[in-house]
């Protein structure tokens, strides 16, 4: 049985190297992959607009890493701070704010780097900063795939 269990340790050991080897280099690659870039124009007519989309959406892979940047411009009120628009991601299904997804945006160009929700599903961004009478109105569809 000693033998056995010799020649056993001998084809694990190495196996189970080549495993844990394997997990980190994937892990280390996905830690520094690339962000998908998406732009969005948070505009003085209180709409969030996208180029090249009529009615825009974002559609992302769940845990994607992102860059978000954004375009705000100014609008007929700002809040204290100066934050003119704001970028808050909500889950549809129960209205709840997605940690780390409550932007205040600043005149100019912000860049976020931000990670997609890890729950595939229906998501909305709306504007948390009232920017004008028609700040209502200023969302936009956020769609999480598998």
């Amino acid at each position: 049985m000693p033998n056995f269990l010799q020649r056993f340790d001998r084809f694990v050991a190495p196996v189970a190297a080549c495993c844990v080897a394997g997990i980190l280099l994937v892990s280390s690659l996905l830690a520094f992959a690339e962000p998908r870039v998406i732009e969005v124009l948070a505009d003085k007519d209180s709409h969030f607009k996208i180029a090249g989309q009529g009615r825009p959406e974002i559609t992302v892979k769940a845990g994607e890493p992102l860059l978000l940047r954004i375009e705000a411009r100014k609008s007929k009120t700002w809040n204290r701070d100066g934050a003119v628009h704001g970028f808050t991601l909500l889950r549809v299904k129960d209205r709840a704010k997605v940690p780390g997804w409550d932007l205040e945006l600043q005149p100019g160009v912000q860049e976020f780097r931000l990670t997609a929700p890890s729950e595939p599903g229906r998501y909305e961004v709306l504007c948390t900063v009232i920017c004008s009478g028609d700040h209502e109105g200023m969302r936009m569809k956020f769609l999480v795939l598998p």
